[in-house]
Formats: C-alpha cells, sequence, structure tokens
C-alpha cells in the first residue's frame, strides 16, 4: 500500500523489474510471475515507504528495467533527475544528445515500469502543463507535489 493506491513489485537475481501500480491501464504480462519474498523486495519496500514519508530522496537499490537501448537509456537519464525537479520531454532528449528525441522520448517514459523509482512522474511538456502519466494525472499531480 501507498499513498498513491496499493504497488506491485516485482525482482529476479539481476534486479527490481517492476514496479507498478496494481490498477495499471496496461499491466505487465505476470503470467509466470510467482509470489515470494526476498532482501532486495523488503528494502524496495522500506525505501519506498520513506519515500511516502518524506524523509528519502533518492534510491539505492539495484534496478533490471526490460527495453531497448534507447529506453533503457532514457530511463537511467530519468533516474539522475534530482527529487523536486521537473524537466520537459524536449530537455530529456537534450541530455541524451538526441535533441529532435522528445516524442520517443515521451514514449519511452510511457513504457517505464519502475514507478516512483525511475521518476518519469518529473517530466513536463514544454508549456509546464504535465503531459501524460501512465498511471494517470491525479497520481502524477499526488507524486510531484509530495516532492515539493
Amino acid at each position: 500500500d501507498s499513498p498513491v493506491g496499493p504497488l506491485m513489485l516485482a525482482a529476479d537475481e539481476h534486479g527490481l523489474r517492476h514496479i507498478e501500480f496494481r490498477d495499471n491501464r496496461h499491466p505487465a504480462d505476470t503470467g509466470d510471475w510467482h509470489g515470494g519474498d526476498s532482501d532486495l523486495l523488503r528494502a524496495a519496500e522500506a525505501q519506498l515507504g520513506e519515500y511516502f514519508a518524506g524523509t528519502r530522496t533518492t534510491f539505492d537499490l539495484p534496478l533490471a528495467p526490460r527495453g531497448t537501448d534507447f529506453q533503457v537509456s532514457v530511463w537511467r537519464e530519468l533516474a539522475r533527475i534530482p527529487f523536486g525537479t521537473t524537466i520537459s520531454y524536449a530537455q530529456l532528449a537534450q541530455s541524451l544528445g538526441r535533441p529532435s528525441a522528445a516524442r520517443a522520448v515521451a514514449r519511452a517514459c510511457a513504457q517505464n515500469r519502475l514507478a516512483v523509482i525511475v521518476p518519469c512522474h518529473r517530466i513536463i511538456r514544454g508549456d509546464g502543463s504535465l503531459g501524460g502519466y501512465r498511471w494517470g494525472l491525479p497520481r502524477k499531480e499526488l507524486l510531484l507535489k509530495s516532492e515539493r
């Protein structure tokens, strides 16, 4: 449970694979997943709890997202955005050395499977509006508000 709804966490021997809201409109295929517990899942739960309590601004967890090389590069760059900061899709594309790739960056953000820890909620449109969010704009607003 979290202030923005129940989260589902998934990990394997490589690291954290998924952190998703249970009511995701485009859920991960969990057909071969099984319930369990691990040190990594407990650490992720603890760090998320601290984040939501306002006592954690960075995460220290092994992440193992699956995606294309471009998607993974976008997600790595997302993880570098400081707590409480927002940037635009165009700024993120620029930081990747791909200034004309703002739309591709937006698509990669939409494919992010590590909610909160890979903070795609910190990406907004160039005009300052929120833009989209895979897990709904009310959640994006709540996450941004909690970081202010």
